[in-house]
């Protein structure tokens, strides 16, 4: 167990001890809200709740509980399998699957799954993450890449550092545009009001390039086809909602929509060298159901 103690500044005066507890421990409000419930943080020598409001000067001492060790079983999951050999495999990543175990969501991910149909998978990421070169977000579906052995993780992991891999989104967004390609370069980083979210140019903010072409422009929505230059957390939903054409569905920098229970966005693309030969490889990850379908109902065609 871990503790964090300190004084709380006048800046601080007012707000939630979760809000505060969150801020100074660097974790989401939902996960201090735990640790108040479990009387693990004090105020002035007491448990309080997590809607207390804070003084000046008040003592406060937060417990951080040790995590749980996760184990990793394999689990036999289907795989939308793109392409595989005997170093990489590359899968069509459905929505609503995590990419690996993390509190909270101990199996039923990508590598769960993977560790069932592999033999073997890199360590390079990590024991949580083995295989794992890249991510795509819960409810982002499409393309990703996996490494069998250490060797192809860290060839493939240079390439995404030297900015040498090419990935393709398509994403339905809201609005029209007046100019039919362009691009985001606004850094990102860690909202520090909301740790769950990303905001742009906040205090630690790293530099994020996107840039997007209209493939289709509906009354309401457009269709774009995104290339992104770097991989920041959020980015392409953190940009577009910044130039205010969020994502479709996207509950978290847009607004909920009745059609569609997640963001229309998709990785329809990944390209980059093979490891071993060298050779050029590319891939394209067909659409899902959901997004044709949302992209049917505002484009007002049956076509997709």
């Amino acid at each position: 167990m871990q503790n964090t103690a300190f004084f709380t500044e006048k800046n601080e005066e007012g707000k939630r001890i979760d809000v505060i507890a969150a801020k100074r421990t660097n974790n989401s409000r939902a996960a201090t809200g735990k640790w108040i419930d479990a009387g693990s943080v004090l105020v002035n020598g007491r448990p309080v709740k997590a809607s207390y409001k804070l003084k000046e000067n008040d003592a406060v001492i937060i417990n951080i509980p040790k995590p749980e060790p996760l184990e990793l079983l394999p689990e036999n999951i289907f795989l939308d399998i793109v392409y595989e050999d005997s170093d990489i495999i590359v899968i069509n990543k459905p929505a609503k699957m995590v990419v690996h175990p993390a509190a909270g969501v101990p199996n039923g991910t990508l590598v769960n799954a993977l560790l069932f149909h592999c033999n073997k998978l890199s360590k390079e990421a990590g024991e949580v993450r083995p295989g794992l070169i890249h991510r795509l977000d819960k409810d982002t579906s499409g393309a990703i890449a996996a490494a069998k052995n250490d060797f192809a993780h860290r060839t493939i992991s240079k390439q995404f550092k030297d900015r040498k891999v090419d990935k393709l989104y398509t994403a339905l967004v809201w609005g029209k545009f007046e100019i039919k390609s362009g691009y985001i370069d606004v850094p990102i980083g860690r909202s520090e009001a909301d740790r769950k979210k990303i905001g742009v140019k906040t205090k630690k903010a790293r530099d994020a390039y996107t840039e997007y072409k209209v493939i289709e422009q509906f009354e309401k929505t457009a269709l774009l086809e995104i290339r992104i230059k770097t991989g920041r957390t959020h980015q392409i939903r953190v940009h577009l909602a910044h130039i205010r054409h969020p994502v479709v569905g996207d509950a978290v920098y847009g607004k909920k929509d009745e059609h569609i229970d997640r963001q229309a966005l998709h990785c329809s693309y990944l390209s980059f060298l093979h490891p071993v030969t060298g050779k050029k490889l590319e891939f394209k990850a067909e659409l899902p159901e959901d997004i044709k379908k949302v992209i049917r109902i505002y484009a007002g065609k049956d076509n997709y």
